[in-house]
This record gives structure tokens, C-alpha cells and sequence, in this order.
């Protein structure tokens, strides 16, 4: 693993992992299809409420969302501490998750980043960069190809969160967004 050792705040890379040694968080990693996902939680495929936020069709860019609950489909011991996980879609694969746990609550997050990264493939603490005003809070890991973002806090831990992004799926999506924009504008400006 080679890292960059010079941080900086302007959201350069402090690593340069690829996307496929972004981190996979209790099953999930980003690319992923639906159908793997689902898979990791056993029942959610007869799930009438999620099959009806799956089903729909994804935007007019390509990306969709939708929230799995896993305590909705029984003890797992993979998910145990899981409140819920969101999971963003682009073309239809995983390009982004978050997984909001129920606890337990951190003096600082650098304790939650630290029991995050065992056994992971990720740059130690001192890579990670400070969110300026939630310091204590809220941790980013900005590597070449995704970025973890590590937050503790609420009564108890029940806030605490690991978000993880594939950042060439947010730059496709932005670029198809602004596309759109500039598409709108030129023919809003063009006569009838």
C-alpha cells in the first residue's frame, strides 16, 4: 500500500488506494450489484417495501437509493450494532454507503477510526484529516479512487456512521447533472 504522507485540506488524496482496496464494511463494498446485497441480508428479497424502492426506476442520470433495515430481517450476527444502512446506485452498482450504528459512544472519534481500520487495508489515524468545527467528531480518509468518512457521536454512540464513496461514480454523476444544466439552458435561451 503506498500512501502520500502530506494531507492537505484543499481534499486532495492523503492516500492512493484504488477503488477495489476501498474498505468492505460488514459484507457491503462499493461496485456491488443489488443482487449481492441483498444477499447479505437473508429475506430482504421478499421485502415489499424494499422491492418497491428497488423497483423504480433510477433517475433520469442513472443513480437511485434506497435504505436496508437489518434488524427487519432478523438476528445476524454480521449486522449486530446496525440501525441502518443507506446505499447510493449508479448505474447499477453500489457507488456509495452509509452504515449508521446504534453504538457504542467514542470520547473522541480517533478511537472510532482506530477500531475501524483493524484488519483493514487503510492508512493508521494520522492519515486521516480533522473536519474543521467537528474535530472531534468527524474523520475523512481521501484516497485516490473513494473517500471514508468515520463520525461518532449521539446519546450513547447512537449517530456514530462509516460512509464510504466511490469518487469517479460522484464525478460521472456531477458531470451528467451539469450536462443536463447546460443542455436546459441552451434550449431555454434558443427561440421557438
Amino acid at each position: 500500500m503506498k500512501i502520500i504522507h502530506n494531507a492537505n485540506s484543499e481534499g486532495n488524496p492523503t492516500c492512493e488506494l484504488a477503488l477495489a482496496q476501498a474498505p468492505v464494511v460488514n459484507g457491503l463494498r462499493l461496485g456491488m450489484t443489488l443482487d449481492e446485497v441483498l444477499t447479505l441480508f437473508p429475506g430482504s428479497k421478499d421485502d415489499g417495501e424494499l422491492r418497491s424502492q428497488l423497483t423504480g426506476p433510477p433517475s433520469q442520470f442513472g443513480n437511485s437509493s434506497f435504505v436496508i433495515s437489518p434488524a427487519k430481517y432478523g438476528p445476524n450476527k454480521k449486522h449486530e450494532g446496525i440501525t441502518q444502512i443507506s446505499l447510493g446506485v449508479l448505474d447499477g452498482r453500489i457507488s456509495s454507503f452509509t452504515v449508521g450504528y446504534a453504538g457504542p459512544e467514542y470520547s473522541h472519534v480517533d478511537k472510532f477510526v482506530a477500531k475501524f481500520v483493524e484488519g483493514k487495508n487503510l492508512p493508521p489515524l494520522d492519515q486521516w484529516e480533522p473536519y474543521v468545527g467537528m474535530d472531534n467528531q468527524l474523520k475523512i480518509l481521501n484516497c485516490a479512487e473513494f473517500e471514508v468518512r468515520v463520525f461518532a457521536g449521539g446519546q450513547g454512540g447512537n449517530l456514530n456512521y462509516v460512509s464510504v464513496k466511490d469518487l469517479a461514480a460522484e464525478k460521472k454523476l456531477k458531470d451528467r447533472r451539469a450536462k443536463a444544466r447546460a443542455k436546459a439552458a441552451l434550449e431555454a435561451g434558443s427561440p421557438k
